[in-house]
C-alpha cells in the first residue's frame, strides 16, 4: 500500500519548509507538494490529488477556506487539517463547516506532527486542546432535541444519527465514543451501518447526504 500523499499550503516559507521536513522524515508519509497561496494550492489539488491537505487560513491571495471547500468538492477522500494562528470560534466553525476534520494552532503545534497526520488519515480528528474544549462546550448536541424525521429518512437509528451529528461537528470517533459512553468499535459499527443505509463510502459523502435529508442540525 502506498503511503498517504500530503499536500501543504502555507505562505510562511520557513514554516512551510518545517512542515515539509516533518513529512519527509516519516517513512510512512509522502510529500505530494507544497504551495504558498490559494492559487498555488488549487493547482496542487488538481495536479497531485493529495490524500491529506495541511492548510493555513490566512493566505496572501485569499482564505484557506476556499481550498478546504475545493478539496471537499473534488477530492472527497482527502482529509484536511488546518494549521493556523487563528483560534477564534468563527474561524474554527467555518473551517469545520467547509470540510476540515483537523484543526491545530501554530502556537503549541505538536512535535509529532507526522503522528497527527497519520491519526487524521485513520479517521481521527486532531484538534489543539484549547479548540477541543471550546467545541465540547459549544457544539455538543442536546440529547433532548433530536432532529425531526423527514420523508426521505433512509431508516437511520437515533444512535446512528447522533454519531453523524457529532462527526459533523468535528469530533473524532474516540471522542464520540466517550460522549455516547460506548466503545470505539460500537461507534464504527454505527458509522458502517449509516454508510450502508445512505449508500455512501466516506464521511464527507455521509454528512452531505444526511444534510440533504434534513437529518443533521446546523
Amino acid at each position: 500500500m502506498q503511503p498517504p500523499r500530503i499536500g501543504i499550503v502555507e505562505d510562511n516559507e520557513a514554516f512551510r519548509h518545517a512542515l515539509a521536513q516533518a513529512i519527509e522524515a516519516d517513512a510512512g508519509l509522502q510529500l505530494a507538494g507544497s504551495a504558498a497561496d490559494v492559487r498555488g494550492g488549487m493547482a496542487l489539488l488538481a495536479r497531485e490529488r493529495p490524500d491529506v491537505l495541511l492548510v493555513d487560513l490566512g493566505l496572501p491571495d485569499g482564505s484557506g477556506l476556499a481550498l478546504i471547500r475545493e478539496a471537499a468538492r473534488t477530492l472527497p477522500d482527502c482529509d484536511v487539517m488546518v494549521i493556523t494562528v487563528f483560534g477564534d470560534e468563527r474561524h474554527v466553525l467555518e473551517s469545520i463547516e467547509a470540510g476540515a476534520t483537523g484543526y491545530l494552532l501554530k502556537t503549541g503545534l505538536p512535535l509529532d506532527l507526522s503522528a497527527q497526520v497519520r491519526a487524521l488519515r485513520e479517521g481521527g480528528s486532531p484538534i489543539s486542546p484549547v479548540i477541543a474544549r471550546r467545541l465540547l462546550t459549544r457544539l455538543a448536541p442536546s440529547p433532548s432535541s433530536p432532529p425531526e424525521p423527514t420523508a426521505g429518512d433512509p431508516g437511520l437509528s437515533q444512535r446512528e444519527i447522533d454519531v453523524l451529528q457529532y462527526a459533523a461537528k468535528g469530533f473524532s470517533y474516540d471522542e464520540i465514543a466517550g460522549l455516547l459512553d460506548v466503545t470505539r468499535h460500537t461507534v464504527m459499527t454505527y458509522v458502517k451501518r449509516s454508510y450502508r443505509k445512505l449508500q455512501v463510502h466516506s464521511r464527507t459523502e455521509a454528512l452531505h447526504e444526511a444534510r440533504l435529508l434534513g437529518l443533521l442540525r446546523d
